[in-house]
């Protein structure tokens, strides 16, 4: 969900006049702001973050309508004693991305994201470790294969553009970069679960982003 939010929000920002000529803004804007609000409840304390409702194996036996179910819906969430920097990474990026897309429309909403987006970044980076070792529900359906750095680097990139170039972003991705995956030329997809970013041209050209 973190990562649809973020590339519905970096669509927005690159095809913004596009999707106005479209007639299509208003819907965007919508789509975004539907996730945004869910990630703004789920994050309830700076390094608390609920991160799945229900799980994969009863849901998945369920063929009710959501009216009708009696299957469990228990919550999981990540916090420092059970870490999940993959998501909480991921949950930065995506509201970091959707601060620029309301910037101007609505400058409150933006800025308690970027607030919620550097707190979220702040909780990934201190307490460090995979999501699906803390909820250990999602590891059979969305387990965490290439690990957080790729999270943490896209998340601080994201957020030294939502700042205007806050050089402290800019300073994690540049001393980062290589430990978390960032230089190499072995990087084959782009998903949910691998985010890394080609930090082999940062500033000017980091703006890629």
């Amino acid at each position: 969900m973190a990562f649809t939010i973020t590339m519905l929000s970096w669509s927005a920002i690159e095809f913004g006049d596009e999707i106005a000529e479209a007639g299509q803004h208003r819907h965007a804007l919508e789509a975004i702001k539907w996730g945004t609000d869910y990630f703004v409840k789920a994050h309830t304390h700076p390094n608390v973050l609920w991160a799945e409702v229900g799980d994969g194996d009863t849901d998945h036996y369920c063929w009710q309508r959501p009216e009708d179910m009696t299957t469990s819906r228990q919550a999981f969430k990540i916090d420092a004693d059970n870490p999940g920097s993959d998501l909480a990474g991921e949950t930065a990026a995506a509201m970091a991305a959707a601060s620029i897309v309301f910037r101007k429309s609505n400058p409150h909403y933006s800025h308690l994201l970027l607030h919620h987006a550097q707190q979220l970044f702040e909780f990934a980076d201190k307490y460090r470790g995979k999501y699906d070792s803390s909820v250990v529900a999602a590891k059979s359906y969305y387990a965490s294969v290439s690990g957080y750095g790729d999270e943490l680097l896209w998340a601080a990139l994201w957020l030294y553009r939502a700042t205007g170039g806050s050089g402290k972003y800019l300073e994690y991705v540049v001393d980062k970069a290589e430990a978390f995956g960032g230089t190499g030329w072995a990087i084959k997809e782009f998903s949910w679960t691998s985010s890394t970013p080609d930090c082999r041209s940062l500033p000017p050209s980091c703006y890629w982003i």
